[in-house]
């Protein structure tokens, strides 16, 4: 009995210590485990996720259907056209009216990495100009977003971009989204969507 005890209690050590599992949000194949939102154009082509204005040139979403509290994100993007978009963590989206905090994906000199809270406080964090030539125009850029309570990091072609704490992050629960901005001529491709909960 004793040894049982032990040999359980070794397994369950053992589990603990294991390396959280990378899920794979996107399959390369089609949109299992997302819900679009709203009227922009969501497609896969050659294994890579394509976000893309449709005729309403309005905002647009792609959330995943499962919540992620407390998570590290990579996800690689490249602009194509006008790049207006984001990553959005812990949301929430009625019709096209999303609760949450975006993690910008913009033009060059427009804050790509820096945090926005949607139909709330508005910039929570901008990026400053020197920081402004790690993102790389029209190339395949890697985004890295790790949220764990109220603390929320973002690094860009591995270079830190926003480190800070919030208590209203900190209260909140829902979806990771992507994000097609309004106005018209955005197109974004994405790859390697991978998640590790924390």
């Amino acid at each position: 009995m004793k040894q049982y005890i032990l040999m359980l209690a070794v397994a369950l050590i053992s589990l603990s210590m294991a390396p959280a599992k990378k899920i794979r949000l996107f399959n390369g194949k089609d949109l299992t485990g997302w819900k679009i939102y709203g009227t922009e154009k969501w497609y896969v082509d050659n294994g890579e996720l394509i976000c893309e204005s449709g005729p309403d040139k309005g905002y647009g979403y792609l959330a995943t259907e499962a919540f992620y509290k407390n998570f590290d994100l990579s996800v690689q993007f490249k602009q194509e056209a006008n790049g207006n978009s984001g990553v959005f963590f812990r949301s929430t989206i009625e019709g096209t009216k999303i609760s949450g905090w975006q993690v910008e994906v913009a033009p060059p000199n427009h804050d790509t990495g820096g945090i926005y809270e949607s139909y709330g406080r508005g910039w929570l964090v901008q990026i400053p100009d020197e920081k402004e030539n790690i993102l790389k125009a029209g190339e395949w850029n890697t985004m890295r977003i790790r949220v764990e309570g109220d603390h929320v990091q973002t690094w860009l072609n591995g270079k830190p971009m926003v480190d800070m704490t919030d208590a209203k992050i900190g209260a909140a629960n829902g979806s990771v989204a992507l994000q097609i901005h309004d106005g018209g001529g955005i197109k974004v491709r994405w790859r390697k969507l991978e998640l590790k909960e924390i």
